[in-house]
C-alpha cells in the first residue's frame, strides 16, 4: 500500500468512525428493538450503494474507494455491534425482536444498498438528458 492510500484510508476510517460514535452515542430503542446500529447501517448502506455506482461512472481512482468504501462505510456501518444487540435480546429472552432486528438489519441494508445505486442512477440519467 502506498503512502496517499494510506491517508485516504486512515482519513475515510477517522471520518466514519467518528459520525458512528456520535449517531450511537445516545440509544435508541423502539420496544426492546434497539434502532441506532440499525439506522447506522442503513444510512451507511445506502453511502455505499451510491459510491458503488458514481466510482463506476466517474472512472474513479482505487483509492477513492478506500476512502469512502473501505474507511468510511466500513467504519461507518457495524456488524459486530448489530451481533452483539442482537445476543442480548437473545440473553434476555426476547427471542422475537431479535429476529426482527437480524431480519431489519439485512433486508434493510441490502435494500438501501440497492436504493443508493438506484437514486444515483436516476440523478445521473436525468443529467446526460
Amino acid at each position: 500500500m502506498k503512502g496517499i492510500e494510506l491517508v485516504f484510508l486512515l482519513i475515510g476510517g477517522t471520518v466514519g468512525l467518528y459520525l458512528r460514535y456520535r449517531m450511537t452515542a445516545q440509544s435508541a430503542t423502539i420496544g426492546p428493538l434497539p434502532v441506532t446500529v440499525l439506522l447506522v447501517n442503513i444510512l451507511g448502506s445506502f453511502m455505499l450503494g451510491v459510491f458503488s455506482i458514481l466510482a463506476i461512472s466517474w472512472s474513479l481512482d482505487a483509492k477513492y474507494a478506500l476512502l469512502v468504501a473501505v474507511g468510511f462505510c466500513g467504519s461507518f456501518t457495524t456488524m459486530s455491534s448489530f451481533a452483539l444487540d442482537t445476543v442480548n435480546l437473545i440473553d434476555h429472552k426476547q427471542i422475537e425482536a431479535a429476529i426482527i432486528n437480524i431480519f431489519a438489519n439485512i433486508s434493510l441494508s441490502l435494500a438501501a444498498v440497492i436504493a443508493g445505486r438506484t437514486l444515483i442512477n436516476i440523478l445521473l440519467e436525468l443529467t446526460l438528458h
